[in-house]
C-alpha cells in the first residue's frame, strides 16, 4: 500500500511581526493585503495611462492581470513565489470570487427585465443575429482547435464553451463605452443597449448549459438534473424570494434610510443563493446574478444596495479576479506559426461573426450602413463575462493553457478596438433649429428670457436660486424660464451606468420629464420647490458625462432649449477664512470649453454666498449690485443683465461708467488687453479700442439706462432710488482697482463683461484667465470676501465655434416645453 501524500501545513492568518523573526509574507492576511494594494495601484496606474485612448477600466485590469502573471513580471520566479506563492492562491481565488459574486449581483441590479420585455423586434432580431452567427462559426472553430491545441477534450462542452465565448456582448462595458461616446440617446445606442441586454441573458443561459455538460460524471442524466435543478432554483427565486425582496423595498420609502437589517438580509441571500447554485453544479455566480435581477428596481432600495457595495467590490476585490485570471494566462504558450494562426482565426471568427450578423440584420431593418457598422463593432465588445466563461472552462478542464491564453487575448483585442473604430466610423452630428434670442441684450427686452443654470453640487444651489429669483423681471420685462442642469461626472461606478441606463430614454442629455419620484435626482428638489413658490418656470435635468466632453452636453442643451445665457459655477469656492480654493483644473477647463463653443451668452458666477447659505424668499430679497462698464460687447451684456435684475423691487443697482482721460484709452500704455479662453494673449491696437459701431451701441444702451432710471421709482419701502449712476475718470489700472475696492463693502453682486477693452488688473499669470481682465481681479481672494461676481460673455456669432449644426427644417428631438 502506497504511503499517504505528505500533509502541507496550511498558512496561518496573521504573524507575530518581523521583530519576532517571522516573515509576514508567510502568513495569509499580510500577504493578501500586499496583493490587494499591489493590484489596485498597478491597475489604476494602467487605467490612467490608457485614459487618453478612452478605454474602459476593464481593459487596464485585464492587461494588469496578464502583466503580473507568468507572461511578464511573473517570469521572475522570485517575484512569483514572494507575492503570488502557490500556497496562497486558494485564499486569493476565494476573496476574488467573493468580490465577483457581489459584482455579478450589481450587474443583475443594472439589468431591468421589464426593459428586455419591451425590447422591439428590431433590437431582438439584431441580438439573435449577433448571437447565432458567431455561435455557429464558433462550432467550426472548435473543430480546428480540437484538431490542434485542444486534443482529447470532450466535444460537447468544448463546442458550447467556444460558441459562448465568441457570441458574448459585455453589457456593463458596452454601457460605459456608449456613455463615453455620447451615443446612449442615439438610435444606435438604444438598439445596442437593448440587444446587449438580451445577449447578456442569453449568454448566461448558454453558459449554464455549458457548465451542466461538464463534470467528472459523463452520464447525460446528470446534465439533465443540473439543468432542471437550475430551472427550479430560478422559479423559486421568482415566486418566493422576489415577493420577500419587494416587501423590504416597499418598507424602504424614499427620503428615509434603508434599515441595516434589510441590507444584511439581502447580502446574505446573495451568498445563500450562490451556495445553492454551486451545490447544483452551475457555479456560484448564477445565484448572485439571479438575486440581482429579481431585486425590485423601483424605489431607493436597489440604489442603496449599489451604494453600499460598488466602491469596495469594484475598487478592491474585482481587480483581484483579473489578476487571478492573469496568473493563469501565459502568453508564452502561444508560440509558433500554428498558435498565432489560431489566435488570428479566433479573432477573425469572433469579429466577423458579430459584425456580419449584426450589420446584415440591421440593414435588413433599414438601418443606414454606417450606423449598422458602428452597431456591429459595439456588439463585439467583450468584458468580465468573457473572462468568467474562460475561467470556468479552464477550471472544468475544458480549456487548456494555450486555448485559454488565445481567448483572453481575443477578448482584450476586440474590446480595445471598439472605441477607436466607432469614433472613426460613426460620429453623429448634433442638429438643431436656428433661434433668435441668444443673449440678454436684445432689441425687445419684454421677450421671454431662457437661462440654462448649471451646478455641480448642493453648494452652488442656494446662490443659483437667489440669482434666479433676482432675475425674474417682476415688472416690465418678459418672463423667465430656467433649465437647471445638474452636471455629474461619469465614473466607473455601477451606479453611474445604472443612472445612464435609466435616463437614456429621456433624450439628450437625459431630460427628467417623468414624475416618478423614485427616479428623480435629489438635487433638483430644491429647484422644484422654488418653482412652486415663484412665477419662474424651472425645468430640472441631469447631464452625466466625463468632464472632458460634458461641455458638449451643456452647449447642445442650451441650443435645443433656445437658451439666451448659460450660467456656470466658477471652478473655485470660498473657504471659511475668505480665501478662494480651487476645485480642480478639470472644472475650469469645462468653463473654458463652454465659452468657446456656446451657442449663446455665457455667465460665470463666482459664489461668495449671495443671500447667505439658504434660499431667500421674494419678499426678503435686498441686494446691492454694481455693474462696471468700460464699453464693448460683453459690457453691454452685463449692463443688460443688470437692468433686468433691477426690475426686482428688492434690488438697488449702481452703474459705474469708467471713462479714460481725453486722448487716452484703457490700455494705459500696455499692449496686453486680455486673455482669451484658450489662454492666448489678445492685443488691441488703438483703433480697435475705439471702434465706431461699439461706441454707438454703448451710447445707445447707456441712454436707454438713463431713460429707464429717470422714469423708475424708488426702492420699495423707502425713498432710496433703485437705479444709480456714477462716472469715474481713471488714468491708471490702480485707479480702477481703488474705485472697485471702494464699492466692495456694501455690494452683494458685481456684474462685469468678460473682455472689456482694458488692460488686466492683476498679473497675467492668474489662473482665472477665463474671467477676463476685470473679472479675475474681482474674483481674487484679496478683493472681497462677501461680494459675488457675475462675469458675462455676450454671444458673438463670428467668434463662437458651434457644436450644433443648424438646419431650418430640423425638429427638436424631444417634446418642447411650453
Amino acid at each position: 500500500m502506497a504511503p499517504p501524500p505528505p500533509l502541507v501545513a496550511p498558512m496561518k492568518a496573521t504573524s507575530n511581526g518581523s521583530f519576532q523573526g517571522e516573515n509576514p509574507l508567510d502568513f495569509a492576511l499580510p500577504l493578501l493585503i500586499l496583493q490587494i494594494v499591489l493590484v489596485v495601484v498597478f491597475t489604476r496606474t494602467l487605467a490612467f495611462l490608457l485614459r487618453p485612448l478612452r478605454q474602459p477600466r476593464v481593459i487596464a485590469e485585464v492587461i494588469g492581470g496578464i502583466l503580473l502573471g507568468p507572461s511578464a513580471l511573473g517570469r521572475s520566479q522570485k517575484f512569483l513565489h514572494t507575492v503570488f506563492p502557490a500556497k496562497a492562491m486558494t485564499v486569493l481565488d476565494t476573496v476574488a470570487n467573493i468580490g465577483l459574486l457581489f459584482f455579478l449581483f450589481l450587474v443583475g441590479l443594472e439589468l431591468d427585465i421589464r426593459t428586455i420585455r419591451r425590447t422591439g423586434k428590431k433590437s431582438l432580431g439584431i441580438a439573435v443575429a449577433g448571437i447565432t452567427l458567431p455561435f455557429v462559426l464558433g462550432v467550426f472553430t472548435s473543430f480546428a482547435l480540437r484538431a490542434t491545441v485542444s486534443k482529447g477534450v470532450s466535444q460537447g462542452p468544448f463546442l458550447v464553451f467556444i460558441g459562448v465565448a465568441l457570441s458574448i456582448t459585455a453589457f456593463p462595458v458596452l454601457a460605459r463605452i456608449l456613455a463615453e461616446l455620447k451615443l446612449l440617446t442615439t438610435d444606435v445606442g438604444r438598439i445596442a443597449m437593448s440587444a446587449a441586454a438580451v445577449n447578456d441573458v442569453a449568454a448566461w443561459i448558454l453558459l449554464a448549459l455549458a457548465i451542466a455538460l461538464t463534470g467528472t460524471n459523463t452520464s447525460p442524466l446528470v446534465s439533465v438534473w443540473v439543468l432542471l435543478s437550475g430551472a427550479g432554483f430560478v422559479g423559486f427565486c421568482i415566486f418566493a424570494l422576489r415577493p420577500f425582496l419587494a416587501m423590504m423595498a416597499r418598507r424602504s420609502p424614499d427620503g428615509e434610510p434603508v434599515k441595516e437589517l434589510y441590507i444584511c438580509i439581502t447580502l446574505s441571500l446573495v451568498l445563500a443563493a450562490s451556495f445553492v447554485t454551486d451545490v447544483i453544479g452551475i457555479h456560484a455566480l448564477f445565484g448572485a446574478f439571479v438575486v440581482g435581477i429579481i431585486v425590485p428596481k423601483d424605489g431607493p432600495f436597489a440604489g442603496v444596495l449599489i451604494e453600499k457595495l460598488e466602491d469596495l467590490v469594484s475598487g478592491l476585490f474585482l481587480p483581484l479576479y483579473f489578476v487571478s485570471s492573469g496568473l493563469k494566462t501565459n502568453v508564452a504558450t502561444i508560440s509558433g506559426g500554428q498558435s498565432w494562426a489560431l489566435l488570428l482565426l479566433v479573432i477573425f471568427t469572433a469579429t466577423f461573426g458579430k459584425i456580419v450578423g449584426t450589420v446584415s440584420l440591421s440593414m435588413a431593418c433599414k438601418v443606414p450602413f454606417r450606423e449598422a457598422l458602428a452597431l456591429g463593432f459595439l456588439m463585439n465588445t467583450k468584458g468580465l463575462v468573457e473572462l468568467i466563461v474562460l475561467n470556468i472552462g479552464k477550471d472544468r478542464k475544458v480549456l487548456n493553457d494555450q486555448t485559454f491564453a488565445i481567448f483572453v487575448l481575443m477578448a482584450l483585442f476586440t474590446t480595445f478596438i471598439t472605441t477607436p473604430l466607432v469614433v472613426a466610423i460613426y460620429k453623429p452630428a448634433r442638429r438643431g433649429a436656428p433661434y433668435k434670442h441668444r443673449s440678454v441684450f436684445r432689441k425687445n427686452p419684454d421677450t421671454e428670457l431662457r437661462m440654462l443654470a448649471c451646478f455641480h453640487s448642493t453648494r452652488n444651489i442656494p446662490t443659483m436660486i437667489n440669482l434666479i429669483e433676482s432675475s425674474r423681471g417682476t415688472r416690465k420685462r418678459g418672463r423667465l424660464t430656467v433649465y437647471a442642469m445638474h452636471l455629474m461626472e461619469l465614473s466607473e461606478r455601477s451606479s453611474a451606468i445604472s443612472m445612464v441606463h435609466k435616463a437614456r430614454h429621456n433624450g439628450l442629455p437625459f431630460w427628467n420629464k417623468k414624475t416618478n419620484e423614485n427616479n428623480k435626482d435629489q438635487m433638483v428638489i430644491a429647484f422644484e420647490a422654488y418653482e412652486q413658490l415663484s412665477s419662474v418656470k424651472v425645468r430640472p435635468m441631469t447631464a452625466i458625462s466625463s468632464l472632458n466632453d460634458i461641455h458638449e452636453d451643456i452647449c447642445a442643451s442650451a441650443h435645443q432649449k433656445n437658451a439666451a445665457v448659460i450660467l456656470l459655477p466658477f471652478h473655485k469656492h470660498q473657504r471659511l477664512d475668505g480665501t478662494m480654493e480651487s476645485l480642480g483644473n478639470a472644472l475650469r477647463s469645462v468653463n473654458e470649453r463652454v465659452l468657446k463653443h456656446a451657442p449663446c451668452s455665457v455667465g460665470i458666477l463666482v459664489d461668495r454666498g449671495l443671500g447667505g447659505t439658504a434660499q431667500v424668499s421674494a419678499s426678503d430679497v435686498s441686494y446691492n449690485i454694481v455693474v462696471a462698464f468700460f464699453g464693448g460687447r460683453d459690457d453691454r451684456e452685463a449692463l443688460a443683465y443688470g437692468m433686468r435684475l433691477v426690475e426686482h423691487p428688492g434690488i438697488v443697482m449702481t452703474l459705474i461708467r469708467f471713462v479714460a482721460p481725453e486722448g487716452k484709452t484703457f490700455r494705459f500704455g500696455a499692449k496686453l488687453v486680455g486673455i482669451t479662453s484658450d489662454n492666448n494673449k489678445k492685443i488691441l491696437e488703438e483703433e480697435d479700442c475705439g471702434r465706431a459701431d461699439d461706441k454707438e451701441d454703448d451710447e445707445s444702451l447707456l441712454a436707454e439706462y438713463m431713460n429707464v432710471r429717470k422714469n423708475s421709482g424708488n426702492k420699495e419701502g423707502g425713498g432710496e432710488p433703485s437705479m444709480l449712476y456714477e462716472e469715474k475718470v481713471v488714468d491708471s489700472k490702480a485707479e480702477i482697482c481703488v474705485v472697485l475696492k471702494s464699492m466692495a463693502k456694501n455690494v452683494n453682486l458685481f456684474i462685469v463683461g468678460r473682455m472689456p477693452p482694458t488692460a488686466p488688473l492683476v498679473d497675467s499669470s492668474s489662473d482665472c484667465a477665463e474671467l477676463g481682465p476685470v473679472g479675475s481681479f474681482l474674483a481674487s481672494s484679496d478683493f472681497s470676501s462677501t461680494a459675488s461676481v457675475m462675469v458675462l460673455q455676450q454671444y458673438n456669432p463670428t467668434a463662437s465655434q458651434p457644436l450644433v449644426v443648424e438646419e431650418a427644417d430640423c425638429e427638436a428631438p424631444d417634446t418642447p416645453i411650453t
